[in-house]
């Protein structure tokens, strides 16, 4: 039986997830008739049945009379009636994630090998590969897994919602258990109809805009939900993994010692860049909530080891070191046992778990009066000061039980604890930084200009700019900090001395990259670097030398970005100051890469072949000058983002490119789909660590190459790409006004679900003006998904023409090369997410009709001639037909969302309507179809699976 059988055996089947699906709907709709009653039941179920119908046949005169039902409903059951089919949605995507997880557990009881991706199967393959385990060891020690959160001005699902949604699913998952009576089934169901219930009951629209602090909260919440469980989980099923497959030592231990690679970051809170309501204030109170939050979650954890590792020193003789720590502890026993010091002495874990859990609350409550805004000291002689020596005090317990016969008991709740300690240390995530750089230059212009009034760094031209920086960073002694400078510029210098703050108080891991958004030059990255060098975050120590506390990462976002890549690293790590610099804070340089941009840009061909390359020479720059390179990918959920699954995407980087590290961005409803739940927050992070396993073996064998003759068709396919989607945005007279008139994207504004703004300039209609989020968002809202495939089936049929060779060129590709399959069925997604016909309704909002129909018609070409070139190349009868499952989940979808982006066309008309009338000028609150109109686009967000 080979992988693809095996794994087959296991798949969930249709008919048990069509009957979970069936359960929650009629759960619903008791909910429904008993709260709201017969007229709104009646109006979701004529609607569900019609567009059900519809589906199957058209029929011109049905689909009429559900448009007049639509439009007579008033605004309170046009409300009702989309938020059923929005709490709908909501239950399928519980019931799909529920029966996958059922499906890994099946396929983990059996004790066979695991699916594609699981950490089994990835070692199997290293195993296969003659990869020893020596070898292994030395690939795991050089790995560094990074997802960064980050806050998203078109993230939908309120905290509260997620939190009751996560109590259906674990409800759901009980109907489950084997040998369940009827009664029992009974009183589960009737659970899960009070939980759906309390969803009705609960606004899932938040009623104020979020605030910074929102979102940290937010972002916070993944950690506390699922993340402390998964965490140590994954590395369970790691250890479990080589222990089938390398065995173990006569010891018991296992023959790969596994590192801590796993790490986690966050934007939310450091993000400057066009959001000025990201202060260093919040910056500061970013970094303390999440110290506040890990030391919560150790706390509770150690309570629970006091009550686990009860034994008693008549029974076992604890290690030397051990005891010595005790001893070391009496200063402080006095204070723990409140004046009873003899207490616990005969259980000496027990002792010396009181002991820790007494110097965490030490440092704890520093941390939240500081979270108040009190100047709090640590106290040094009872606080924990460092992660380090908690971790000491428990490695000492793991290595004493170990040393009297109870490695087995250390092997449980203990090492989960270390591994917590190893991940998140103190400070829980990286907190990264963004601005803008135009910011910094502006900054340093100012500051430059105090110091020396002849010093016009404004007119200086690029190479007079890296010398007049690399001669101030390289200045001996402190420079000076002039007076009087302007608000923005003391605000800039001001986020350097929170940085410099934040890793005295939270640990030197506490603040990650300062990432500088359109990097255009070397002398970006550099400016940053002279701002960190005045807040004390580098220069020359007398004794130490060279020191470095800043990482910083330029963004390359457009594809113009992309073509300088070369010039700003070259011109960069050529640069003896830099250089010094970089190797001193530990010889590692950032390059964040922008997938959004680039995409929004040129169109996904030219997008993700331009990134593609600038990754490769990124990679052979900082070699040649033996830095070494770590990826930082800004990719969004949806394809035209740069998404899509996480170990494919990562085994299609470039050969070689990897190295071990990568880190990436986690936005929007990504964030929710992968770490709303323990098990799927297990399973996502299983199958990317593996990806990025898989990827590095060229840290432990030569790597593969890319054909030259796929490489070269490639860049054609990207050109006539770019021409092709840019003949239609850039070239083509009133596109844009056909973007904002036939989407919800102008009414984006209105929804609460972001502290950053959707625009960068409010009335500025151009391209340049709109953030890749909402450009993504808006199309997929009309269903047109235009930036996840636009260009890329003119581009294989001008290629291929009518030569039979060129063609079987491009079918080997998709078989042989992951980056061209992976983009490939990215846009098989996407296409299936598209609807040309609720596209062509969409297009109808238009108010100048020639346009429209010119535009439509172009798009919906475009769009069979892309379903048809991508089947031929794939050799596929139908879109998605390699992931049935996924393909029949989006079908499933189609009926509910007809109904949705009907009503919603229709409350865009309504909405606008009065906004006219008003002269445009009137509250938004007053309109009486803004709030229906939101919690439209909430569902149409949840029936697709992605916001932006």
């Amino acid at each position: 039986m080979n992988q693809a059988d095996h794994n087959d055996r296991f798949l969930p089947q249709d008919k048990e997830l069509r009957a979970r699906v069936r359960l929650f709907g009629e759960l619903l709709g008791n909910v429904i008739w008993k709260l709201e009653g017969k007229t709104v039941f009646d109006a979701v179920e004529t609607l569900r049945r019609g567009f059900v119908s519809l589906r199957k046949e058209e029929d011109p005169e049905l689909r009429q009379r559900l448009m007049d039902d639509i439009t007579q409903f008033d605004t309170t059951l046009t409300e009702r009636v989309i938020r059923a089919f929005s709490i709908y949605f909501s239950l399928v995507n519980i019931a799909e994630e529920d029966l996958f997880y059922r499906w890994r557990r099946a396929q983990v009881s059996s004790g066979e090998p695991l699916w594609l991706g699981s950490f089994d199967q990835a070692l199997r393959e290293l195993h296969d590969d003659g990869v020893t385990a020596q070898e292994l060891e030395e690939l795991l020690g050089q790995l560094h897994y990074q997802p960064v959160f980050t806050a998203h001005p078109t993230e939908a699902r309120r905290r509260t919602t997620m939190e009751n949604q996560r109590r259906v699913f674990e409800t759901a998952d009980r109907l489950n258990q084997p040998g369940l009576g009827d009664e029992e089934r009974r009183l589960i169901t009737e659970e899960l109809e009070s939980q759906i219930q309390i969803l009705w009951r609960t606004n899932e629209v938040r009623v104020r805009k979020p605030e910074v602090q929102d979102e940290i909260k937010y972002g916070l919440f993944y950690f506390e939900e699922s993340l402390f469980e998964a965490v140590p989980q994954s590395y369970r099923f790691l250890e479990k993994a080589i222990r089938r497959i390398y065995g173990v030592n006569p010891d018991g231990s296992l023959p790969v010692r596994i590192p801590a690679f796993l790490h986690f970051g966050s934007w939310i809170g450091g993000d400057r860049d066009g959001n000025p309501n990201v202060t260093p204030e919040v910056t500061a109170l970013a970094s303390r909530l999440a110290m506040e939050q890990v030391l919560r979650e150790y706390i509770k954890r150690v309570n629970e080891l006091r009550n686990v590792l009860t034994h008693s020193s008549y029974m076992c003789q604890p290690s030397a070191e051990f005891l010595a720590s005790l001893e070391a502890d009496a200063t402080i026993s006095n204070a723990v046992f409140q004046g009873a010091s003899d207490r616990f002495e005969t259980e000496p874990y027990r002792r010396k778990l009181y002991i820790m859990r007494y110097r965490l609350r030490e440092t704890l409550d520093t941390v939240s009066r500081r979270v108040r805004g009190e100047a709090a000291v640590l106290p040094t002689n009872s606080a924990y000061a460092t992660p380090e020596s908690f971790l000491h005090d428990l490695k000492l317990i793991r290595d004493s039980l170990i040393s009297h016969g109870d490695r087995n008991i250390a092997s449980g709740a203990l090492t989960d604890l270390i591994r917590l300690v190893e991940t998140f240390g103190f400070h829980l995530h990286h907190l990264d930084v963004r601005q803008e750089s135009t910011v910094h230059t502006e900054a340093v212009a100012e500051i430059l200009r105090a110091m020396d009034p002849e010093l016009d760094y404004a007119s200086m031209d690029e190479t007079a700019r890296q010398q007049c920086l690399a001669e101030m960073i390289a200045r001996e002694g402190d420079l000076p900090r002039p007076d009087n400078l302007s608000k923005g510029t003391r605000e800039t210098l001001e986020v350097f001395e929170v940085i410099r703050r934040m890793r005295g108080e939270v640990g030197p891991r506490g603040i990650g990259t300062y990432v500088i958004s359109m990097t255009h030059a070397a002398s970006h990255v550099l400016e940053v670097l002279l701002l960190g060098r005045l807040a004390g975050l580098a220069g020359e120590d007398p004794e130490t030398g060279a020191f470095c506390h800043l990482r910083i990462s330029p963004l390359f976002e457009t594809i113009e970005d992309l073509l300088h890549v070369e010039d700003v690293l070259e011109g960069l790590l050529s640069n003896p100051v830099y250089a010094r610099l970089l190797a001193a804070s530990g010889n590692v340089q950032d390059v964040m890469l922008g997938y959004s941009d680039s995409c929004k840009d040129g169109g996904i061909l030219a997008s993700s072949w331009n990134l593609y390359e600038a990754q490769k020479k990124i990679v052979g720059i900082t070699d040649r000058h033996g830095v070494r390179c770590q990826l930082f990918h800004g990719r969004g959920g949806t394809v035209g983002r740069g998404g899509g699954p996480t170990h494919e995407s990562i085994l299609a980087q470039p050969p070689a490119t990897v190295q071990g590290r990568i880190k990436f961005t986690e936005q929007g409803e990504v964030l929710s789909y992968k770490y709303s739940n323990v098990e799927t927050a297990v399973y996502e992070l299983g199958m990317g660590a593996t990806g990025l396993m898989l990827a590095s073996r060229s840290l432990i064998r030569p790597p593969r190459c890319d054909r030259d003759d796929y490489r070269e068709t490639m860049e054609e396919l990207a050109r006539l790409g770019e021409d092709a989607y840019r003949d239609l945005i850039d070239r083509t007279p009133g596109t844009l006004d056909y973007f904002y008139e036939i989407t919800p994207v102008q009414e984006i504004g209105y929804l609460n679900i972001g502290s950053r703004p959707s625009h960068r300039r409010k009335t500025d209609r151009s391209k340049s003006s709109i953030r890749a989020i909402p450009w993504v968002f808006g199309w997929a809202q009309s269903r047109h998904t235009l930036p996840a495939w636009y260009g890329i089936g003119t581009a294989l049929e001008r290629w291929r023409g009518d030569d039979p060779a060129r063609l079987e060129q491009l079918q080997r590709m998709y078989q042989e090369w992951p980056f061209f399959r992976s983009l490939l069925s990215n846009c098989q997604m996407a296409l299936t997410k598209a609807d040309m016909r609720t596209a062509a309704e969409y297009a109808r909002l238009s108010h100048d009709t020639d346009l429209s129909e010119r535009i439509y018609s172009r798009v919906r070409e475009e769009h069979s001639r892309t379903v048809n070139e991508v089947l031929r190349v794939a050799q596929l009868d139908g879109l998605m037909e390699e992931t049935p499952l996924l393909a029949r989940s989006l079908q499933r979808r189609n009926p509910y969302l007809d109904p949705l982006n009907s009503i919603q066309i229709h409350l865009l008309r309504q909405s606008r309507g009065f906004e006219a009338e008003n002269e445009g000028n009137g509250d938004a609150r007053e309109n009486p179809w803004i709030s229906p109109l939101l919690r439209s686009i909430n569902a149409i967000a949840a029936g697709m699976r992605n916001t932006g």
